[in-house]
């Protein structure tokens, strides 16, 4: 059996989601609804907003589901009627078994690690921010835990000393689109052996967990290397930062987008920001200097340094801490 042969649900929610929906529809996949999450205000004018994969799916011309609970006796029945061969979920909420198990061949989620590694709400900043050289994309089978599932296919991808979590969340996303077809090819001729990932001794698993402003702190006395892959895993969104001191006091913050270590003996302490006043911002941290290409100080937007200095020639007043 072919896969267009399938009555597919799929279910998602952002940008990441969206690049395997349209691929899906482009090559004859049936579509038979699409599950998203509910409109919601946001923004400082808490305008309303729908998720990316909702405007994809009503530009598609696709049925489209908003439940507000996944348990509710009127979605289990919407999902019923729709007779599912098949479920795909990409980043999406957590589903209850009704949902997942009702599709005749099950359902399966596309995550953004080689799993067993980095399983989590995050597991492309974390890969970053670990330093790691490689990571890819997995599908599985959804079951009663999360990201624990039998894997049906993987895909592997250097992450590049450039790289950072945006180049690395496009590449994985076009990525995704083939494993996604290839996936559902598979499952529906049930040409694949399923990988368990039971008895995995978890002390030796990288987490991936949601990441929080606070998490995103630099610790200056950190060493340099650290430093780096700290950014990168967090550029440009949701962005590394800094609060900045004035004789002991917190006068504001910056979040930081490009850094390079520099490896040198420095004189100063960690937080130490040393700057020419005109296009030079480094930070001294534990084994080196930090230096500094772009920046967005607190209330402002993102420039580059030349012209932020331009409006802040006290920089080198400020500690970094």
């Amino acid at each position: 059996m072919s896969g267009k042969d399938l009555r597919i649900v799929f279910m998602g929610t952002p940008e990441f989601a969206v690049a395997s929906l349209k691929r899906l529809v482009e090559e004859g996949y049936n579509i038979v609804a699409v599950v998203t999450t509910p409109d919601k205000p946001a923004g400082r004018g808490q305008k309303i907003h729908e998720s990316d994969v909702k405007v994809a799916a009503r530009e598609l011309g696709l049925p489209i589901l908003q439940p507000e609970k996944l348990k509710s006796e009127e979605f289990v029945e919407a999902m019923r009627a729709l007779q599912p061969d098949l479920g795909i979920v990409i980043a999406f909420r957590m589903l209850p078994e009704v949902i997942w198990a009702m599709p005749k061949y099950g359902t399966f989620n596309l995550h953004a690690s080689l799993l067993p590694q980095y399983r989590g709400a995050a597991p492309i900043n974390w890969a970053i921010i670990n330093g790691e050289t490689e990571t890819g994309i997995t599908t599985f089978l959804l079951n009663h835990e999360i990201d624990k599932g039998a894997i049906v296919g993987q895909r592997k991808m250097p992450i590049l000393e450039e790289d950072n979590i945006g180049t690395m969340y496009d590449k994985l996303m076009v990525e995704g689109c083939d494993l996604v077809v290839e996936t559902v090819e598979k499952i529906a001729a049930q040409d694949f052996t399923p990988i368990e990932q039971m008895h995995i001794d978890e002390s030796t698993l990288n987490p991936a967990p949601k990441i929080f402003k606070e998490d995103c702190k630099i610790d200056w006395n950190w060493d340099g290397k650290r430093i780096v892959n700290f950014v990168r895993g967090l550029s440009p969104y949701p962005a590394a930062w800094t609060p900045l001191y004035l004789n002991g006091e917190e006068k504001g913050s910056a979040k930081i987008f490009e850094v390079k270590f520099v490896s040198k003996s420095v004189d100063g302490r960690a937080g130490k920001i040393i700057s020419d006043g005109k296009e030079y911002i480094a930070v001294c941290c534990a084994d080196g200097m930090i230096e500094i290409n772009s920046m967005q100080m607190a209330g402002k937007k993102r420039m580059s340094n030349r012209d932020l200095l331009l409006g802040f020639r006290s920089i080198e007043d400020y500690t970094c801490m």
